[in-house]
């Protein structure tokens, strides 16, 4: 089966072992990615901020692009793409006249036809069918994650259709649980890590991770584990100067849900690369006697 796939810059660049790893776990689990063609930067945050005809054109081009590309659905890991995709594809539904007037500059027209997936959608039925389940090689006992969906994840600055519980998200958790580790219960799950302000207003952005790793540790959580590229980049290159500053000692690794469900598959970690991590991301997996 294969199913269009939109990387976005994060996966090819600062989380290329993101990328990586997609391409490998959906593999195992029946899915062929066919990533689209020529696609463009979707504007990310910076667009919406700007200018707010560009933050719809530029991730329409990408639709058009997968609208023709002949496939049902489009895979998107990246929480900020999707975000972007998901309220373009909105707002051109709704706007006759804007979708008109960006179609009428784009090679391949936006349809609307193509269905747009955050990875936990792409893996929540194959939890759901016990298909996880059954590739499962290596249950995650002891591993206790804070999953963690950052807040582009369900919350969206227009109307659309949210797949998950916008205050208490419960995919990633029932992913998770399906290669049996034992996700905690916690009050951050949504929180923002600060995004890009990490580089830009760093204050702000450490706070905010500060009050993330407290909570996490505060309910027993051994590591997290994210899908977003940026909130993964944040919590774990900045986890020491956070620790730092607010005077935490504990110190979680911050794993792609993918590299869950890859260790579970029995796949080397060293095939999908973790040990490209700040926070020792191997430690924690050999001390569990899962690798």
């Amino acid at each position: 089966m294969e199913i269009a796939y939109y990387p976005g810059c994060s996966l090819h660049a600062s989380s290329e072992l993101y990328d990586i790893q997609n391409r490998l776990i959906f593999r195992e689990l029946g899915m062929e990615l066919k990533e689209i063609d020529d696609w463009n930067c979707c504007g990310a945050t910076s667009a919406s901020k700007t200018d707010e005809f560009l933050a719809v054109a530029l991730p329409a081009r990408n639709l058009g692009i997968a609208d023709a590309c002949g496939l049902s659905d489009i895979v998107i890991p990246c929480s900020s793409c999707y975000s972007r995709m998901l309220v373009s594809q909105k707002r051109l539904t709704d706007d006759a006249d804007l979708k008109n007037r960006i179609n009428s500059k784009l090679a391949k027209k936006v349809k609307g036809k193509i269905k747009i997936l955050s990875i936990l959608e792409a893996f929540l039925p194959k939890a759901h069918s016990g298909e996880i389940a059954e590739k499962t090689k290596m249950k995650l006992a002891g591993l206790k994650p804070a999953c963690y969906y950052g807040c582009l994840l369900t919350r969206f600055p227009s109307d659309v259709a949210v797949p998950d519980d916008v205050e208490n998200p419960q995919s990633m958790e029932i992913i998770c649980s399906a290669v049996g580790a034992e996700p905690v219960e916690w009050g951050y799950k949504t929180d923002c890590c600060g995004a890009s302000a990490a580089v830009n207003d760093a204050d702000t952005s450490l706070l905010l991770m500060s009050k993330i790793m407290k909570d996490a540790t505060a309910r027993g959580a051994n590591c997290f584990v994210t899908t977003c590229p940026m909130c993964q980049m944040n919590l774990d290159a900045y986890q020491d100067k956070t620790g730092e500053v607010y005077r935490m000692k504990e110190r979680l690794p911050v794993y792609f849900i993918t590299e869950l469900l890859g260790i579970a598959f029995g796949i080397s970690a060293k095939k999908m690369q973790v040990d490209r991590h700040f926070i020792d991301p191997i430690g924690l997996l050999k001390e569990l006697k899962l690798i």
